[in-house]
Order: structure tokens, then C-alpha cells, then sequence
């Protein structure tokens, strides 16, 4: 898978906190455990003991009775939970502590956790019981075939040395997974740029650069440093060093990762006997196969390459007249993209993004969408003092207006620091049951511009808080089944809805009001010239990511073959061509982790996510339908299938109409 009031107090070292893997936290506050580094080791390996006698007592229970059914799915249930316990916190920490040894240890805990899934996942006694075991209704139903679903994916009816070798695929996926991730998050590379290649950026971003004994800048890999100097260095050359260097900061290592994790995934769906992890995988998504998701990117190409190859020419024709140099020597490289974006904005809409960050300062912006979700979905956020990994980080009961009862939790992690994780993302460390009376956290983690957010940082904002409320409002018999656990074409879908607020106007004339109406307000001219700007790139944006997903495609089909020749001959095909030295993919982490074979869902789920607006009929600020979505897909989780909670919403099937009018500018005839 886009942030605060005072600052908290604790900081890392609430490191003295107990961590147990026994016990939830109490109903009326759902807070996460910080265990110190050197805790990390003992306190796992106590958990997974634990976890191994809750498997042994599964193993014992008589499902094919009505009362041994109970017992069964409530004791699988308080497994998960425990197993939640365990992995949730481990996989944030391993993101986020400030301390590399926690990271470390979070990290080889993770290892150890899943090596216990496996083991799981694989135990045939627990896979006769969950295929046999009685259920009273379709949420019961639907819990007892995903896990079917999830056994068989692991091997367990495979004879024995496959299911051996499956476990040994598995396992070392997780660890190249780590691997990945770390090579990106813990490069401390600093770029040197002299006061002349950074002329054309703003004075309040060069004063918060840091600077050798030179007088020369420094500059790493967050946002908030990569992003404006893109938009606004005029230096062609510094644009090109500093994108070459932010491409490549995973690589080469993570190049032979990545290849490594292909062939893993291929060896195991061949395992299954499947042609390829493409086919593997779709089975258990909306789009059922690969030739599915083939003809919809092709379709999607089809309207989008077009409008890419448009809106190029326009760029280069304005750089030609800017420069006073003949239209055939105007190229437009991709390090040139967003800096002539930008400056076509400034021209044609008068719109300038870093201007935007006077509108949409970071800590009353994130206020504004809090807000926004109180009024939409009858909530309430309560900042709330817990011990907390860092000082910036925010925690706040989540409050039920309707009963003024607690429905969860969340933490906001939003500034970028070193080790942290680099993009970003919201973690559902900890689901809903109300079998359990547990309550969900999530954890939205980025990496914004403490000053001030562009539109684009906006709507970032907008759909990981998305995300975040999926996991929060989770009303959910079983964890497993708890926010954001749905199918993962589907998942994007909620949080790209939830974007479309940054382009309306009631919305965002709210947003001063969070600032003491020390911030300007954006008046509907403004706005107006805003979402027509936000069209003009939106063909290149969609070709870059229709790209991406047939790349995704391309790697896990049954036809693998090297990552990186096949992403010189894919990206060599597209208007821009290849950038000769750069290696993208060794830092496109969605196809190593959860979103291999999958990255197609981000335009899928967009498709779901407009059709789902128009239930709003244009009036976004608008608590009675949000009350309803929050009741029919929120609170739902994946209790239900995807498409029918999206055709409950709805009151129809879905349609595709929406999305093919939005990428395109034009109207689509039903």
C-alpha cells in the first residue's frame, strides 16, 4: 500500500513496559507493548510456547459435535488472537523503534513467528478439524473456508517432501521480505549538491537542509527532501543524479533478492500444481485469473497511453518555448517529469504546490481528517497519553458517538526519521473480536513534510487514514476476519475512496477551522483550478502504474525469467523508454511482499472505490451515507465476500463507468 498536537512524553523508552502475549490489552484502551531489545528474544519464545500448547489443545477438540464446534472455533479464535499478540507489535516495531537493536530483534522474532505459521498451516489434525467442524451461518462459513483456503495454500495435502519443501520457501520469503525492506530503510546515504544545483527550490527547504563543513548540501532518500527538489531544482543534471541515486538505493542487492523471491514463488506454485503464482494467487482474489487482470490493464492502457503521450508533447512544447530551443531538442527525461509538471501548473492554473503548503499545514491537516471521519461515521478521537516508541508519536482513543463507548485506538507516526520505514502505510497491528471483546489498533506511519503537505500529500494522508479506519471501526465476531483482512484487490478500495475529500469544496472550507484560521482557505475558484490541474499528469501517473501492474504480472507468470532484463524490455517499450543504470525493481517492495501478483489491485480497487462514491450523489460531507458504508463495509471486515458488501452499499452491481470517465476526462456511455 498515503499528524499532532503536543508532544508526547514517553519516548523509546517505555522500553521497561511488560509485553505479554497471553493477554490483550483492557477493553476501554487497546495499547501496544514496547518491550526493550534485549526482552525481545525471551518474551517471543515464550510466546510461541504458548501458542504451540493452544495448537496441541485445538488438536484434541471433537468438532463434528455442536458444542465441540463451539469450543473449536472460539479456541481458534483466541489462538489468532495470541498469535496477533505476538506478530502485530513485531512487525511495527521492526519498522519504526528508533532503536536498531529493537528493529533487529523485532525482526528475527517475525522469522520466528512465521516459521509457527507454517508449522500451523501445515498440521493436517487442525486442517481435518477446520474442514469438518460444523458452522451455524455464513460468517462461520466464510472463517472455515479461508482457512481451508489458507492450509491448502501452505502445503498441507501435498505429500511429504513437497509440504517440507514448501515450509523451507516460505520461511526464507519472510526473511528475504526483511531483507529488502532493510536495505532500503537503513541506507544512510547523504547526497552532496552545491548552493548552484539547488537553485529554483524554495528558502524554507533549503534552510532545513543540513550542510557539510563545505557549505554544500546534504541530502537523503525521505520525501520530504526527494520530492520538491523533483519539482523545483532547475538543474537538469542534479535532478537526474539525485532520481539515479533515489532508484537504485535498494540495489544491487536487493536485485538478487527480488529474483531469488520469484523463483521461490514459482517453485512453489508449481508445487500446488499451478502453472505459475500468478494463477496460484488470483484463485483466492476478485479477479479469480490472470487473463482477468491482463484484459483489464490492457483496457486500462488502451484510454491512458493515449492521454501519456499528450500530455508529454504539451510538456515538451513548453519547454521548448521556455528555453527558446527547437521542439526536437525539448526532451522530456523522467527526472524532467515533475519539474515541467509543476512548472506547466504554475503557468496554465496558477498552481504551485509548495504554495499549497501555506493551505494545508501537516498538523492541522491531519486534524481535518480526524474531523472529518467524526462527522462522516459518527466517531470521535480523543488524544489520549500512553507510552509511545518516539516522541512524535500520537496516540488517541477512537470513541463511538452514538454509545460514547471505546471502538479501538490509533497511533500516528507521520515525520520522517533514520531507520524508519520510508514510505507510507497504515500497520493493523491488532484486530476487532467482539467474541473476545477486543478492540482493533492501527497505526498510520509516513513520512510528511513537518511544515506543510501538497495536494499529492493530501490525498496521501487522506487514504492512509483510509486504511486506518478500515482497521478501527472493525466490528468483527473473529480477528481473523477483522479490517482490512479482506481480498487484496479489494483493499485499496476504501482508502482510494476516501482521497476524493481533498477535491471538495465543503470538505476542505472546514479545514482553517483547524488551524485557528491562521492558514488561507481555498475558495471555490481555487479549488476549481486545483482539480482541473490535478488532471493534467494523470495520463502519465495511470501509465506508470498500469506499468508497474503488468511488470507484477509479467515476473509471476509461468514464464518468469530475469527481473531486470524484463524490466528494461517493459519500461524500453513505454514512451519514456529505459532509463539506462537505473533498477527499479530493486526497491519495488509491493512485489517481494504482500502485493506480489497483486499491485493490479491498486487500479482495481479504484474502480470499486469511484463506483462507491456515487453513492454520495456529490455530496461527500454527508453523515447518513457515511453511517451506512461505515455499517455495510467498514464494520464488516471480510465477514462477506467483497462484491457483495460492495453491491449491499450500493443497492447494484458494481460498474466500471466511473473509473473509465476519471482516467480518460470523458463520458462513458452504459
Amino acid at each position: 500500500m498515503k499528524k499532532r498536537i503536543p508532544v508526547l512524553k514517553s519516548v523509546v523508552c517505555a522500553l521497561s513496559l511488560t509485553f505479554s502475549v497471553l493477554t490483550t490489552a483492557s477493553a476501554e484502551r487497546p495499547v501496544l507493548p514496547l518491550p526493550a531489545a534485549g526482552e525481545i528474544g525471551g518474551q517471543c519464545q515464550a510466546g510461541i510456547a504458548d501458542l504451540n500448547r493452544k495448537v496441541s489443545e485445538l488438536e484434541g477438540i471433537p468438532v463434528e459435535t455442536e458444542e465441540g464446534a463451539e469450543a473449536f472455533l472460539k479456541g481458534w479464535n483466541r489462538l489468532q488472537i495470541s498469535l496477533e499478540n505476538l506478530q502485530g507489535p513485531m512487525a511495527l516495531l521492526s519498522q519504526v523503534s528508533p532503536d536498531g537493536e529493537v528493529r533487529k530483534n523485532a525482526d528475527a522474532c517475525s522469522m520466528d513467528v512465521q516459521r509457527f505459521i507454517t508449522d500451523l498451516f501445515q498440521n493436517a489434525k487442525l486442517y481435518r478439524n477446520m474442514r469438518i467442524v460444523r458452522v451455524n451461518d455464513d460468517e462461520e462459513r466464510k472463517l472455515r473456508q479461508d482457512n481451508v483456503s489458507a492450509y491448502e495454500d501452505a502445503g498441507v495435502s501435498l505429500l511429504p517432501d513437497k509440504q517440507k519443501r514448501v515450509k523451507q520457501i516460505l520461511a526464507r520469503l519472510t526473511e528475504i521480505d526483511q531483507e529488502f525492506s532493510r536495505n532500503i530503510r537503513e541506507n544512510k546515504t547523504r547526497l552532496v549538491f552545491t548552493p548552484y544545483e539547488l537553485q529554483g527550490l524554495p528558502k524554507d527547504y533549503i534552510d532545513r537542509l543540513q550542510k557539510d563543513e563545505k557549505g554544500n548540501f546534504l541530502l537523503g532518500f525521505s520525501y520530504p527532501e526527494y520530492i520538491p527538489f523533483m519539482q523545483y531544482a532547475e538543474n537538469d543534471k542534479a535532478r537526474e543524479r539525485y532520481r539515479f541515486a533515489f532508484i537504485n538505493r535498494g540495489t544491487p542487492a536487493n536485485l538478487r533478492l527480488l529474483q531469488e523471491a520469484v523463483n521461490l514463488r514459482h517453485e512453489m506454485a508449481v508445487l500446488s500444481g499451478y502453472r505459475s503464482y500468478a494463477d496460484f494467487a488470483l484463485r483466492r482474489r476478485m479477479a479469480k485469473k490472470p487473463a482477468t487482470v491482463d484484459k483489464f490493464l490492457a483496457d486500462v492502457e488502451k484510454i491512458v497511453v493515449s492521454e501519456e503521450k499528450r500530455e508529454l508533447d504539451e510538456l515538451r512544447a513548453f519547454k521548448a518555448a521556455v528555453r527558446q530551443i527547437p521542439l526536437s531538442e525539448a526532451e522530456i527525461r523522467r527526472w524532467d517529469t515533475n519539474y515541467w509538471l509543476q512548472k506547466v501548473k504554475q503557468v496554465r492554473y496558477n498552481i504551485d504546490q509548495n504554495v499549497l503548503r501555506q493551505y494545508f499545514p501537516t498538523k492541522a491537516s491531519m486534524d481535518w481528517v480526524m474531523g472529518l471521519a467524526s462527522q462522516l461515521y459518527g466517531i470521535e478521537f480523543k488524544k489520549t497519553d500512553v507510552p509511545v516508541w518516539h516522541s512524535d508519536v500520537l496516540y488517541y482513543d477512537v470513541i463511538d458517538k452514538t454509545t460514547d463507548k471505546q471502538i479501538g485506538g490509533i497511533y500516528l507516526d507521520i515525520y520522517p526519521r533514520e531507520g524508519k520505514y520510508g514510505h507510507a502505510a497504515a500497520f493493523p497491528v491488532q484486530g476487532s473480536s467482539t467474541l473476545e471483546n477486543r478492540l482493533p489498533i492501527s497505526v498510520l506511519v509516513a513520512n510528511f513534510n513537518r511544515y506543510g503537505l501538497d495536494l499529492d500529500e493530501l490525498e496521501t494522508m487522506l487514504h492512509e487514514f483510509g486504511h486506518v479506519l478500515h482497521g478501527v471501526m472493525s466490528r468483527t465476531r473473529f480477528v481473523e476476519q477483522s479490517g482490512t483482512s479482506v481480498e487484496r484487490d479489494f483493499v485499496e478500495a476504501p482508502s482510494q475512496m476516501f482521497e476524493e475529500w481533498a477535491h471538495d469544496y465543503e470538505a476542505l472550507s472546514t479545514l482553517p477551522l483547524y488551524c485557528g484560521n491562521s492558514c488561507p482557505q481555498i475558495d471555490r475558484d481555487m479549488l476549481r483550478r486545483l482539480n482541473e490541474s490535478r488532471r493534467f499528469g494523470q495520463g502519465i501517473f495511470y501509465s506508470r502504474q498500469a506499468l508497474y501492474a503488468k511488470y507484477d504480472m509479467k515476473i509471476y507468470s509461468d514464464k518468469p525469467g530475469d527481473v531486470m532484463d524484463t524490466w528494461v524490455d517493459m519500461e524500453g517499450k513505454t514512451l519514456q523508454g529505459y532509463d539506462q543504470g537505473t533498477q527499479f525493481p530493486g526497491q519495488f517492495s509491493h512485489v517481494v511482499s504482500g502485493y506480489s501478483a497483486g499491485y493490479y489491485g491498486y487500479l482495481w480497487s479504484k474502480v470499486l472505490a469511484l463506483d462507491m462514491l456515487s453513492r454520495f450523489n456529490g455530496k461527500l460531507v454527508n453523515p447518513q451515507v457515511g453511517r451506512f458504508y461505515r455499517k455495510t463495509v467498514l464494520e464488516r471486515g471480510s465477514e462477506l465476500p467483497a462484491d457483495r458488501m460492495v453491491r449491499y452499499f450500493l443497492g447494484r452491481s458494481p460498474d466500471s463507468a466511473a473509473f473509465y470517465e476519471d482516467i480518460s476526462g470523458l463520458e462513458v456511455n452504459k
